[in-house]
């Protein structure tokens, strides 16, 4: 059996920090920052989501997003903030799917039946405060 200390000094454990509120929990998976990532790696996230919250209600500049629901139920509202064309998606992890959400569309997710849901995203630029921009659906 060969000296594990070899091994474990090429593995890079990363701390995250879970950022958690009334509505339920938000995870960083890929930062963008780590090592050895290519040039145009973007983020990659979880989002928890509990008590009916919803998530999201905002829409990109610059970013495109990919969501794969991977627990639960949720109801994905759209809005092309250009053309006003408005898109319901029913999400289900039974049935799943990626959806790609391009610049200059809102989104935000909702509980159905207030049951919890988890959504798996992909971002393809780093966080920029600049780049998302609020979106009232109401």
């Amino acid at each position: 059996m060969k000296d594990t200390k070899v091994l474990a000094e090429r593995i890079e454990v990363i701390p995250r920090s879970k950022i958690e509120d009334k509505r339920g929990w938000f995870l960083k998976i890929i930062t963008g920052h780590e090592k050895k990532l290519p040039n145009y790696t973007g983020e990659v996230y979880s989002v928890w989501s509990e008590n009916g919250s919803s998530r999201g209600g905002h829409y990109h500049l610059k970013a495109t997003e990919w969501f794969t629901l991977i627990q639960g139920k949720s109801e994905l509202e759209l809005f092309d903030i250009k053309t006003n064309e408005k898109l319901t998606i029913l999400l289900d992890s039974m049935n799943p799917q990626t959806i790609v959400v391009p610049t200059g569309i809102a989104h935000i997710f909702h509980a159905i039946d207030n049951q919890p849901f988890l959504l798996l995203a992909y971002t393809d630029m780093l966080y920029s405060p600049q780049d998302t921009v609020p979106f009232n659906f109401k």
